[in-house]
């Protein structure tokens, strides 16, 4: 059950790379484009500094790629821990339902960026993950070295 426990995490590292790419091939271009107006290059711009000058469309995928970076930091290192100490098949189905969501958060906050629905998308990823979460505290508080499963 350890490759199946791992499986979601390796789509969400793959899918954030994705958000990556799909971050670039939509911001360099929209850059170019402003530098020509109200962007003028300066050493050590950041992306936040880009804010004002991109539209939001582009803007979004920025936004989306850095929840990327956040919440998931959490999910990865319970997953390790329920695949260390030996999944079950609620882990499995509970870390999909993580993925699964947080992608379509990312599509949707990447092209409809309507708040309702991407709170929902999040708070629903969110309460996979807090299960997620719990299931790996128990598995290591509550394991029995001396019970061979």
């Amino acid at each position: 059950m350890q490759a199946q426990m791992l499986a979601p995490a390796a789509v969400l590292v793959l899918w954030s790379i994705v958000m990556l790419v799909w971050m670039a091939a939509t911001r360099f271009p929209a850059i170019s484009k402003a530098e020509k107006g109200s962007i003028k290059p300066k050493p050590g711009i950041r992306g936040q500094d880009l804010e004002s000058a991109l539209p939001d469309k582009v803007n979004w995928k920025s936004h989306n790629y850095s929840h990327l970076m956040e919440q998931p930091t959490v999910f990865y290192p319970a997953v390790i821990i329920l695949a260390i100490m030996g999944a079950g098949a609620t882990d499995v189905l509970l870390a999909w339902i993580y993925v699964a969501l947080r992608i379509m958060h990312s599509l949707w906050q990447s092209l409809v960026n309507t708040i309702p629905v991407r709170i929902t998308l999040f708070l629903l990823s969110t309460f996979a993950l807090a299960a997620l979460a719990v299931r790996a505290v128990i598995a290591t508080l509550f394991f029995d070295p001396g019970v061979v499963s």
